[in-house]
């Protein structure tokens, strides 16, 4: 029942994915955002990174997409995989050396912490009850952090609501 759930999920994830991939990165955050970006060798450290994650525990790490991208805001609510265990946080620390620029996103300016406070609210209001202000230093939507999104129909009242929000997550440093 729960892998059937999941598939039908799946859909949302990746468009929650991409909605809000970048969360919290921009160009002046960042370790290396903004700009022409993704090229080859980028691609190639995000690919030796997600292998480095795998042997060092995190087995369901993900490669980079099809852009090349590897952030980790699509990890944590693209793959199911919780950012917050201590065998992700041993993996990355491991890793470290590897991590592909942006990965962790930067630091969020004052103005995008309040954005994204205001981010939270919109989506509460919007049919998500249970929907947990932003952690200082994680990402702006974090899927494991959201009981209703494992729920029937979760996801869908989600992503409805992250449509109707996306100029306060816009403004609370979320890329496109």
């Amino acid at each position: 029942m729960r892998t059937e759930r999941w598939s039908r999920a799946a859909p949302a994830l990746l468009a929650l994915a991409g909605l809000i991939s970048g969360c919290g990165a921009s160009a002046s955050a960042g370790t290396g955002g903004g700009g022409s970006g993704n090229t080859a060798a980028g691609t190639q450290q995000a690919v030796k990174f997600a292998q480095c994650m795998r042997t060092n525990g995190v087995s369901n790490f993900p490669d980079p997409n099809a852009s090349g991208k590897l952030t980790i805001d699509a990890v944590a609510n693209g793959s199911g995989l919780d950012t917050n265990s201590p065998a992700f946080s041993q993996a990355l620390r491991a890793c470290k050396g590897l991590e592909p620029a942006g990965f962790t996103g930067g630091t969020r300016s004052s103005q995008q912490r309040a954005a994204g406070l205001k981010f939270a609210q919109c989506i509460r209001s919007n049919g998500v009850p249970d929907f947990p202000d932003p952690l200082p230093n994680g990402p702006l939507v974090d899927t494991n952090r959201i009981p209703s999104a494992n729920q029937p129909g979760g996801m869908s009242a989600l992503h409805a609501a992250m449509q109707k929000c996306s100029g306060a997550a816009a403004a609370a440093g979320v890329q496109r």
